[in-house]
């Protein structure tokens, strides 16, 4: 367990981060996943890999903290003009500058729909890890990650990026 951290803290930042669009509380989430998955190791089975078992505790983790916002996440809706937006540290997640309208508008998909093509496409996980990890039937992975995928090529098309960004 000693080196998981090392070897999996990043990418599980990078997948938190990109869920709820703030840096310092996907760090806080980040350090939460893995005070969790320490003080639950022993329900670890073994029948997934570590990274598999580790994003399940984070996909809870964050899930859990969106539920808890939602009244704050309303707000935002209603008054834009009044987000805080956190300024990124220069070395935290490095997002290509011809990427961030695409994260702009994945930010807009639905959680579902969000959290899928993250696992997907850009962590790359497989259709078994995903289910896994989001406790889906594999039936239901494809199924969403189409409808992700054609909710995202829409916004993309809508906002006018098909042009600087390939879906």
């Amino acid at each position: 367990m000693s080196n998981w951290y090392t070897d999996y803290s990043d990418s599980i930042l990078k997948y938190i981060f990109m869920m709820v669009r703030e840096f310092y509380q996907a760090e806080d989430l980040t350090q939460e996943t893995f005070v969790k998955a320490y003080v639950k190791i022993q329900s670890y089975n073994r029948s997934s890999s570590p990274k598999t078992w580790l994003y399940s505790i984070a996909h809870n983790v964050t899930i859990d903290h969106i539920r808890k916002q939602r009244p704050i996440m309303l707000f935002k809706e209603v008054f834009p003009n009044r987000r805080d937006e956190d300024p990124l540290p220069d070395d935290a997640i490095v997002i290509k500058e011809n990427a961030k309208e695409l994260y702009a508008v994945l930010g807009e998909l639905k959680t579902s729909y969000r959290e899928i093509i993250i696992l997907r496409k850009i962590n790359e996980f497989s259709i078994d890890e995903t289910s896994e990890i989001l406790q889906w039937s594999e039936s239901k992975v494809k199924s969403t990650l189409f409808r992700a995928m054609k909710a995202l090529e829409k916004k993309v098309k809508k906002e006018g990026l098909l042009n600087e960004i390939i879906v």
